[in-house]
């Protein structure tokens, strides 16, 4: 089974990322989820619990909300603090390499805000450290799964998201569900799987 990493730090008050990850556990009993802002409000992270989990599962999603064009702070201290020398890099640091990871995020405005043409995405150049990242421990990245337009300041009601966070939850699930058989191969495009 699949190992979610949540990196949410107001999670009782998100609407998307909450039903994601609700959806998930419920259709998935077995699934792991870390709620790594919960564990580790302080951004202190326990190393050792963390590479456990990692170690214990092939498949790994990042899920969280895109925060000013980033990465939640939880997040980035959760990159810096568990893929250390010798685990995630370094002449003996292979304990993450075949692995897969997934990132899963949700961004309040709408898909055409992160378009700069017709051909370039700005979201793949905002996914670019996490892609990068993840090839240096020698992982494989795999397409990200996208929902925009989430943002009741932008005027989307809470039904209306709580119907797209279900349906990008059941696109998880599928992913989940169908691995291993879900691996990219080489060479292949992995370009971000939208949600509008």
């Amino acid at each position: 089974m699949a190992l979610v990493i949540l990196a949410h730090p107001d999670i009782e008050h998100s609407i998307a990322n909450k039903t994601i990850t609700r959806e998930l556990q419920h259709k998935l009993p077995d699934l792991e989820v870390r709620d790594i802002f919960q564990l580790n409000p302080d951004h202190k992270i326990n190393i050792q619990e963390e590479q456990a989990a990692l170690l214990r599962h092939d498949l790994i999603i990042l899920q969280y909300p895109m925060y000013w064009y980033n990465t939640p702070a939880i997040l980035k201290s959760w990159f810096d603090q568990v893929f250390t020398y010798q685990f995630a890099y370094g002449s003996k640091g292979d304990k993450l390499k075949g692995k897969s990871l997934l990132p899963s995020l949700t961004v309040g405005q709408p898909e055409q805000n992160f378009k700069h043409d017709e051909n370039t995405a700005l979201i793949e150049n905002l996914l670019t450290p996490i892609k990068k990242s993840v090839e240096y421990t020698q992982m494989h990245y795999l397409a990200p799964v996208i929902l925009y337009g989430i943002s009741t300041v932008l005027g989307y009601t809470e039904p209306e998201i709580i119907n797209k966070a279900k349906n990008h939850s059941k696109q998880l699930e599928d992913i989940i569900k169908a691995w291993p058989k879900k691996i990219i191969p080489k060479g292949m495009d992995n370009k971000p799987q939208h949600r509008k």
